[in-house]
């Protein structure tokens, strides 16, 4: 185990924020490795992104957006999303000498005797005046508990470990879930399964016409608020509705994409209502979102009373030292980049560095 050592920022996570976060630390004249560096808990590159199922083509990725400082140019949409963005943030990381250690866990975050974070980790402990954290949500999908939910006979699964449509081929599947990867899986499992069956907390809201930019602060906004009030954060996708494009349509006119409430126990052989109807399945699909990832912090006691993180801006109100990046109104491609940007510029402010290049 190494000695522990001494930096400015840890930076943990490399996804699209963390990378994007690093970015901003070195344009603001921060080295890596001698005043920051960045953990990632993931076996290479790519954040979440490499987890993705293959089926999920690049193409069928709602509203990419570039890292900071280099365009992803000439993607084959064809490709399975999961490759194209791990091959370009492995690109980006090199392109910017970031300098990324993995893979590495983050055990604990803990206050120092000096007033200095003690980040401990699987790779020894680093030391640190300022903190980004950019863990993202992948490693906590939410499970909902349902009655009977044990005596299942059938699989169960959630969206972390879908792999493809093929492994539901003659099966008859019920997916839970009204985001967007609900109704993508159902796509594709239609042509596969024996029979699919959807059902949703609430109706789903499907947006039609182009997605502005003033549609998308009054979205960020509504997250925002959540997260100043100290509530766990909704997703933006759930204040912004699901895009009604063609297959999306197509879904809709075939039936696939006929919702139903849901459902109020498990049975050992599918679904039940309470009005006693039920419906047969062989595997359910849990679509249901994730958590924030951010278990490591609770030694710093930043949760409040609502069960979230009070943020301004990126910083934890309850300690100016802890910045969230991919939290709440940042979790989406293009507000992790502005969030790093946002949050070195707060940390250069915290630790006093001018005169530092800009």
């Amino acid at each position: 185990m190494n000695a522990t050592r001494e930096v400015e920022v840890v930076v943990i996570g490399a996804g699209q924020a963390g990378l994007a976060g690093a970015y901003h630390l070195r344009r603001a004249g921060f080295a890596p490795g001698r005043d920051f560096v960045v953990l990632d808990h993931s076996p290479g590159p790519g954040g979440a992104w490499q987890f993705r199922w293959p089926s999920l083509t690049y193409g069928k990725v709602h509203g990419m957006h570039a890292l900071p400082g280099m365009e992803l140019r000439d993607a084959d949409p064809a490709r399975p999303s999961a490759d194209v963005v791990r091959e370009y943030f492995d690109r980006y990381e090199r392109a910017f000498d970031l300098r990324v250690r993995r893979p590495v866990d983050v055990r604990a975050v803990r206050d120092a005797a000096d007033g200095r974070l003690l980040v401990e980790t699987s790779d020894g402990t680093w030391t640190a005046r300022a903190l980004i954290n950019a863990t993202g949500t992948w490693d906590r999908p939410f499970w909902p508990r349902y009655p009977g939910q044990e005596t299942f006979r059938g699989r169960q699964l959630h969206t972390a470990q879908y792999a493809g449509p093929e492994e539901f081929a003659g099966l008859r599947a019920v997916v839970v879930g009204g985001g967007a990867s609900g109704t993508q899986h159902l796509l594709e499992l239609a042509p596969y399964a024996a029979a699919t069956t959807w059902v949703t907390r609430r109706p789903p809201v499907f947006r039609e016409g182009p997605f502005d930019q003033e549609a998308g602060r009054a979205a960020v906004a509504l997250v925002e608020d959540r997260v100043r009030r100290g509530l766990p954060p909704r997703s933006v996708v759930s204040v912004t509705g699901l895009p009604l494009n063609d297959a999306v349509r197509q879904g809709l006119a075939d039936g696939i994409l006929d919702r139903q409430p849901m459902f109020d126990r498990i049975t050992p052989h599918g679904v039940e209502w309470r009005d006693g109807r039920h419906v047969a399945a062989d595997v359910i699909l849990w679509a249901t979102g994730f958590r924030a990832a951010l278990d490591h912090l609770a030694p710093l006691r930043l949760r409040e009373p609502g069960g979230g993180i009070r943020v301004e801006g990126t910083r934890a109100v309850a300690d100016p030292r802890i910045h969230l990046v991919g939290y709440g109104p940042s979790a989406s491609t293009v507000g992790a980049n502005r969030a790093g940007r946002a949050a070195v510029r707060d940390i250069r402010r915290l630790l006093a560095a001018e005169p530092v290049a800009a």
